[in-house]
């Protein structure tokens, strides 16, 4: 029997995760002052005007609290009714904005009305999570049957491909983020691992492509590659099919390995010999696969095949399709170039002001890395270095802190849904929130690419405050009713 309609919204009010609803305002706080830090000017007297960056975010963060609040209030039942009405409509409105005239720094994902602008891909992200969250609820949905799986990567990629003809590639890459939630809901571990593998891959491969043995021709990188090729194959023999036997092929790759790199590496390229070894594994995985009649060595062998096609396919990518821009920004952060003066200056500077902090910060106001305009985009993707520069490692840590509590609350929150609808929900939420934590401080840090997204209520803007706030509240407005009875 369900509640009148007064007493349901004040069960509702009763049953909201008011330590979550604190971490937000709390998060919003300090982002606004961190946006203080970054925007002010020497000889501004008021941060609460207007026309400053800091008073408009006031406007932002006001208008989100009253967003949060509607959310809140709506009935739970729209967002599970309305999933795919929504997605339909942003993944429209995504399409639409490939062709706005407007070009913000290079980018199409703006739709500009007057004074106001709008980003859709950030209100995407939660149109895209209810999309997941309702597709992956329906009766009889298996992730581990491929039909059900490819149909839950088509709702991904649909707006992904759309950002990326924006040109907004670093707001595409969040989607991938997703990744998580399926592991959570059952997707194998092989496919998570075959991504990590995939990334290994790309930094051991091109970090040290050019870099040799001695005297050598043999690359330290496609050796290195090759060999790791070899080792997670065989890892994999051992966790999905049999130990002994991968033990045995472990044995003989090590001693080939070892005799390679002894006797024959100052005397050719022995790279060759790994390709023929990597080649002779897959036959035999194959052949294996054909005896036993497990499935799982045809899998294996193709993720062998396939981890060699995509190691000589992203250089071959790297080398001849990517833009000179895109290969600066990958060679600085792995290394291969310095460039203070171009793709490694934003992130150079950033290190300068935050190691300028120290341990306690330069203080409110007085951060000189941030006031002189160093950095640039110090406001929006690069906030946290003004959090560094004026808090110090006390300031940024406890930031940190507040950002890991938020996320352990998301899972608790997530787990303790008692329909699917509402836990994938959750974990899409959290998933979001951990990729755009970790990738943008890593970038502030020099850690990860530089590929341009938000600091979660910290970076200047409306379209992402409002973006994340739709994303957190719709959850704490799921799970605020999980224990309501229904009609």
């Amino acid at each position: 029997m369900a509640l009148p309609a007064d007493r349901r919204q004040t069960s509702i009010l009763r049953n909201i995760d008011w330590w979550t609803v604190f971490l937000y305002i709390a998060l919003m706080s300090f982002g606004w002052i961190s946006v203080c830090g970054a925007s002010y000017s020497y000889g501004e007297t008021d941060i609460f005007s207007l026309d400053t960056r800091s008073g408009m975010q006031i406007v932002w963060i006001c208008t989100s609290i009253v967003l949060g609040f509607v959310i809140v209030m709506l009935d739970d039942r729209f967002y599970d009714t309305f999933s795919f009405v929504i997605y339909g409509l942003l993944v429209l409105l995504l399409f639409a904005t490939i062709f706005n005239p407007h070009t913000i720094k290079g980018s199409r994902s703006w739709l500009v009305m007057g004074p106001l602008r709008l980003q859709p891909a950030e209100f995407a992200k939660f149109a895209t999570a209810l999309a997941l969250a309702k597709f992956m609820s329906t009766y009889g949905y298996n992730i581990n049957q491929w039909k059900h799986f490819a149909a839950t990567l088509a709702i991904i990629m649909v707006p992904m491909i759309c950002i990326v003809l924006q040109h907004e590639t670093g707001s595409a890459l969040v989607y991938l983020s997703f990744f998580l939630m399926f592991y959570r809901e059952g997707m194998p571990g092989s496919i998570l691992f075959t991504g990590v593998a995939m990334v290994a891959y790309f930094v051991v491969g091109i970090r040290f492509a050019d870099v040799h043995f001695g005297d050598s021709p043999t690359s330290v990188g496609k050796f290195a590659v090759l060999f790791m090729v070899q080792i997670f194959s065989l890892g994999m023999v051992w966790v999905y099919c049999h130990r002994q036997l991968a033990l045995r092929l472990i044995l003989y790759i090590l001693g080939i390995t070892l005799v390679l790199v002894l006797f024959l590496r100052p005397y050719m390229d022995i790279v060759y010999i790994q390709l023929g070894m990597t080649a002779v594994l897959i036959g035999y995985l194959l052949w294996q696969g054909l005896g036993t009649r497990l499935r799982a060595y045809f899998f294996i062998a193709l993720f062998a095949l396939g981890s060699v096609g995509f190691f000589y396919g992203a250089d071959f990518i790297m080398q001849n399709v990517m833009e000179p821009h895109q290969r600066s920004r990958i060679n600085v952060l792995l290394g291969l170039d310095e460039d203070l003066r171009g793709a490694g200056y934003n992130v150079h500077q950033s290190e300068i002001a935050i190691g300028s902090g120290g341990l306690e910060g330069k203080g409110f106001l007085n951060g000189t890395q941030t006031k002189l305009k160093f950095v640039p985009e110090q406001d929006t993707d690069f906030i946290f270095c003004t959090v560094g520069e004026e808090e110090g490692f006390l300031g940024s840590a406890g930031v940190l802190l507040l950002f890991l509590i938020l996320i352990l609350r998301l899972i608790h929150l997530a787990e303790r849904q008692p329909y699917r609808f509402s836990r994938v929900y959750g974990y899409c939420v959290l998933s979001i929130f951990l990729f755009h934590v970790f990738i943008n401080v890593g970038m502030v840090l020099g850690l990860t690419p530089v590929i341009g997204i938000p600091l979660p209520f910290f970076s200047y803007g409306g379209s992402s405050l409002w973006g994340f706030t739709l994303l957190l509240f719709i959850f704490l407005r799921l799970d605020a009713s999980r224990n309501l009875m229904r009609s």
